[in-house]
């Protein structure tokens, strides 16, 4: 994060790694989602993180069980279903760490599902996970087919309107280039100026890409802004020069600058931002249904596994303890409705 950023709710610090959700076959898309029954081999009172990774985790049982004075907090018809159905925007094609198909090429794994699984166990539930383009997820809470994201989801004052949140991890958006690039972002979106963007649909990172967008052109300036069907086609552009940059989660981009790293194709991190904004720390957090009763009983399982060791270790298994935050939140402030 450059010095240019004002971090007015750093102190709101969580160490946010995210933990795996094994899932059953049954995987492929259909009507902009996929269900996918949960299996695991954990025994009771365990939950195992990191699982078919790829090498993107460090596999790891952690010891977790029903605390009953939060269970009790849920909302009677969860009580009753005995599960908590956790939605997962990754498809089509994946979003490494957080989402996306294991090793044995069926099992949904990613540290966003694995922080699910932990929650799903303190709150004495069964996990469900469905599977849905990132526009269809939040289609799957608005319709109760989902009961909660756990899927890289910002918290900001729009959404606020529609969902409630729990918090669980800082939330920071980086820039990818070539490392044969001399781009550089330093916080200032006057560094973008004829450049051409990429960035994912319908996220967050769009919402501020375009408000600089319209900065730039108000000055007289131009911003080009490119969008992809899937990861494959939008490094294929960046290679070859279609695009100068990638805005995305800066977990996904450090972890494809690894996987790039002694290739021809070489990437690099071209600078980061608060996924909130210049004047405030963004913050990833589960997502529930506006008034559902749900973010207290998420925020005081998360605040459970922060207080008991689990929630750092499963960030630890992930490689993402620099996103660590002190403690969950309902409802924190979030990207302001002006983007300032």
């Amino acid at each position: 994060m450059s010095a240019h950023f004002t971090r007015r709710s750093l102190i709101r610090g969580i160490t946010a790694a995210t933990a795996v959700a094994t899932l059953a076959t049954g995987l492929a898309a259909c009507g902009g989602d996929s269900d996918a029954a949960t299996t695991t081999s954990d025994s009771a009172g365990t939950v195992t993180v990191g699982r078919l990774s790829n090498g993107a985790a460090k596999e790891t049982t952690l010891k977790v069980s029903e605390v009953k004075s939060i269970s009790a907090e849920l909302p009677d018809a969860i009580k009753k279903s005995g599960k908590l159905v956790i939605g997962s925007g990754t498809l089509p094609s994946g979003s490494p760490p957080l989402g996306f198909v294991g090793s044995d090429q069926k099992t949904l794994t990613g540290s966003e599902i694995d922080l699910g699984r932990l929650v799903a166990a303190v709150l004495g539930l069964k996990p469900e996970v469905k599977r849905f383009t990132w526009e269809n997820l939040f289609v799957g809470i608005d319709s109760g087919k989902v009961n909660v994201g756990f899927s890289n989801i910002t918290d900001t004052e729009e959404r606020k309107q529609k969902y409630e949140f729990a918090s669980y991890r800082k939330d920071d958006l980086a820039f990818e280039t070539l490392k044969s690039s001399k781009f550089a972002f330093d916080g200032d979106y006057k560094t973008l100026a004829g450049r051409t963007v990429s960035v994912g649909a319908g996220t967050n990172q769009e919402r501020i890409l375009l408000e600089w967008q319209k900065k730039l052109k108000s000055e007289g300036k131009k911003l080009t802004i490119k969008y992809f069907q899937d990861n494959n086609s939008l490094y294929l552009a960046l290679n070859s020069g279609k695009i100068d940059a990638y805005l995305g989660p800066s977990p996904n981009l450090a972890y494809h600058a690894t996987q790039t790293a002694g290739t021809p194709n070489a990437t690099r991190i071209a600078g980061q931002y608060s996924g909130a904004g210049a004047s405030l720390q963004g913050l990833i957090a589960a997502t529930a249904k506006k008034d559902s009763g749900l973010a207290k009983p998420l925020a005081d399982a998360i605040n459970h596994l922060i207080e008991n060791g689990q929630y750092a270790k499963w960030l630890a298994a992930w490689n993402l303890s620099n996103d660590a935050l002190a403690k969950s939140e309902v409802n924190p402030p979030g990207l302001p409705l002006d983007n300032s």
